[in-house]
């Protein structure tokens, strides 16, 4: 019967093994949402790391387990990427080898407490910093962050309003190490107990220092769903429902009524027909509405998605042109190398043009809107940057109907609840076809969401808050906190690397004779 090692030995099966391991994460996340898988999820990958014979094959197995990763976190990019979403996959996955070698340094044999504690500082940095340099724009963006997964724990939201999802994500990785631990070195499991209970201690206390936003009013926001309405690319029967349903509004007393993403499908200056319709529904129900555009400008050449605010005497002149685009969905990065992917799925024909700065509008009686435009909402900067601006509500308009029948839609909406917590803003999460959700200042759901089964307009009574959190105020420290430890390690391992060179290895004892050697007689 072969032992596990032997059962490892298999390079194919032991990279098949990495693969699956690193995509456990991905039922953390919504739809399934088992937010506290999140704290086990690593455990598997971790392990099958720790017993890498050599550095090369524990960077092997960092690079097959994240190829895991961004495959089961982005699975339904599948019917419309196609292969292509494998190749993103292996790309982006090779950011985890260098995390491979750090669990591996610090976990592989039997290491001592010192190293145990420095792997439950190291390791998380390490995973940190991968999900920084993954959450460039360019590389995709910061969809299925690790801390993401924890969007409805009110513990956990209230973490982000410390430290952001960044912090969410190094405190789930530590534990997910001390498990690791407790599980394969036993011991080590003092250290590894004493490291959980230090986390546990430390995130309470900060949970009870955080200040908790201030409530101090509240605003009626209307959501208009049109929901699948004669196929994705019908404009005008889309406009036509949105208008209905506006229309029921009257008399419920909204103050700014959304809707969702690429919801015009022409340039208003070139349709005033289409902005003469909209001003008469603001001046029916008596609130602002913010559309959003997805057409060929009049003043400027290409395409805009834009968020453009329409009142009863028709568009504002508030305008807010998305600034980061989705790779591949709305532009091909390297077009000249990679327009290939236009052949083999639903990527852009054309590339869309980019804003150059963001905008927080003036709604109603001096109610300050902070608008994004779908991917938007996953990047924790762009609603920090709002919120430091003025504004007192973020919206994001948003449009999943690509992805309708995949996880996509709930796990997109989630990500509102931790701009919201991060910030101390409410958010509104509207949507063409569903999820949309409306967020409070403290992350916690207000309302029923609308699912992608419907077509419909609600109304919700969502709180203001005012103050400034520590994340907004202080920034993105838990990932400089990160970049120092990995320093500081990189720092001590050259260091000890130099005193080796000076003073060589340590001496070993000379073997053990042999009965036969030690019965020599002398001189031969």
């Amino acid at each position: 019967m072969r032992t596990p090692d032997q059962w490892l030995a298999s390079r194919w099966r032991r990279g098949v093994l990495a693969a699956l391991a690193g995509a456990l994460p991905m039922f953390a996340f919504p739809a399934p949402s088992l937010w506290w898988f999140a704290y086990i999820a690593l455990v598997p990958w971790i392990l099958l790391i720790r017993s890498a014979p050599t550095d090369r094959r524990a960077a092997y197995d960092g690079w097959l387990g994240g190829f895991g990763f961004m495959a089961g976190v982005h699975h339904w990019l599948l019917p419309n990427l196609h292969v292509f979403t494998f190749v993103i996959a292996a790309l982006l996955g090779a950011l985890w080898a260098p995390w491979g070698l750090l669990v591996r340094r610090f976990l592989a044999g039997a290491p001592s407490a010192g190293r145990i504690a420095a792997a439950l500082v190291v390791v998380p940095s390490g995973w940190l910093t991968v999900e920084l340099v993954r959450s460039w724009e360019g590389l995709g963006g910061p969809w299925g962050l690790l801390g993401a997964s924890q969007w409805q724990v009110p513990a956990a939201l209230r973490l982000a309003s410390v430290g952001g999802v960044w912090l969410l994500s190094w405190l789930v990785v530590l534990v997910n190490v001390a498990v690791a631990v407790l599980v394969a070195v036993r011991r080590a499991r003092v250290p590894a107990v004493a490291g959980l209970v230090a986390t546990a201690a430390a995130g309470s206390a900060a949970w009870v220092a955080a200040p908790r936003p201030a409530v101090d009013g509240q605003v009626r926001v209307a959501v208009v769903q049109p929901g699948v309405v004669g196929g994705v690319g019908s404009p005008g029967k889309r406009f036509a429902r949105e208008e209905a349903l506006t229309r029921r509004l009257a008399g419920r007393g909204a103050d700014l009524i959304v809707w969702g993403e690429s919801s015009v499908g022409f340039d208003l200056a070139r349709r005033p027909d289409l902005a003469g319709r909209i001003a008469a529904l603001a001046r029916a129900t008596g609130a602002d509405i913010l559309v959003n555009v997805d057409a060929r400008r009049s003043d400027r050449p290409g395409i805009y998605k834009s968020s453009q605010l329409v009142d009863a005497q028709g568009p504002t002149g508030d305008r807010y042109d998305k600034m980061r685009l989705v790779p591949f969905g709305e532009y091909v990065p390297a077009r000249s190398v990679l327009g290939w992917a236009t052949s083999v799925g639903e990527a852009a024909g054309e590339d869309r043009r980019r804003g150059t700065r963001q905008v927080v509008m003036d709604v109603g009686d001096g109610l300050g809107v902070g608008p994004m435009v779908c991917f938007e909402s996953a990047f924790p900067d762009m609603s920090s940057r709002l919120a430091e601006n003025g504004a007192e509500l973020l919206v994001a308009q948003s449009a999943t109907s690509t992805f309708q029948q995949s996880w996509a839609p709930a796990q997109h909406a989630s990500l509102a609840a931790l701009r919201a917590a991060e910030t101390g803003r409410p958010m509104v999460h509207a949507t063409l076809t569903g999820v949309s959700a409306v967020y409070g200042p403290d992350g916690e759901r207000v309302g029923s969401p609308l699912g992608t089964d419907a077509s419909t307009s609600a109304v919700y009574e969502v709180p203001l808050a005012s103050g400034v959190t520590p994340y907004v105020r202080f920034g993105d420290w838990a990932v400089y906190g990160a970049l120092l430890v990995l320093a500081g390690a990189g720092a001590a391992g050259g260091v000890r690397a130099v005193r080796l060179r000076r003073t060589g290895p340590e001496p070993t004892a000379p073997p053990a004779r042999t009965g036969r050697a030690s019965r020599a007689r002398p001189g031969h």
